[in-house]
């Protein structure tokens, strides 16, 4: 049972990092890697100060629903690790994880659905930028996509553990 928490515990730590690097990084769409945009910003490398030259993005309404949904999952997720900390605390023996598991499944759910949202609709998301047929996803695009199935499933997990002690 302790290797079970140990894993729950671990899983939720590293999806929780995916899910922020996935939030808060600059590649969500790549134009041959000197160029790229996110869920902020559209940036641009300069090859003669050797930097990223950032604007913000247009706001459109599948942009915002997209940044408002991943906030969201990382708001479920962060509270459902503090509640599964207070929890393991605090909650009687025998006792089930239901709120720390429905906290995670809904972070999967938003996640899924702001992933979802972004293949959908980056023409308009993207709308003024360079062409997309030249661009493609890119890795926080994918880490989006990791990060639904293991929030589910330790979403999952959550509900069916019970605490032992």
């Amino acid at each position: 049972m302790a290797y079970l928490l140990m894993f729950v515990t671990l899983l939720h730590l590293i999806t929780l990092a995916i899910l922020f690097i996935a939030t808060m990084e600059k590649s969500w769409w790549v134009w041959d890697g000197m160029e790229n945009s996110d869920l902020w910003y559209n940036c641009r490398f300069d090859n003669f100060t050797g930097t990223w030259l950032c604007a913000s993005s247009k706001e459109t309404e599948w942009l915002q629903a997209v940044q408002v949904l991943m906030v969201l999952s990382l708001v479920f997720s962060s509270v459902s690790f503090l509640v599964f900390l207070g929890q393991l605390f605090t909650m009687s023996k025998g006792g089930l994880f239901y709120f720390t598991g429905l906290c995670q499944v809904f972070a999967g759910l938003t996640v899924f659905s702001a992933a979802f949202i972004y293949t959908l609709h980056n023409k308009e998301i993207l709308q003024d930028s360079r062409e997309l047929t030249s661009g493609h996803f890119g890795y926080c695009f994918i880490l989006a996509w990791v990060c639904v199935p293991s929030l589910l499933c330790s979403g999952v997990i959550y509900i069916h553990l019970r605490k032992k002690e």
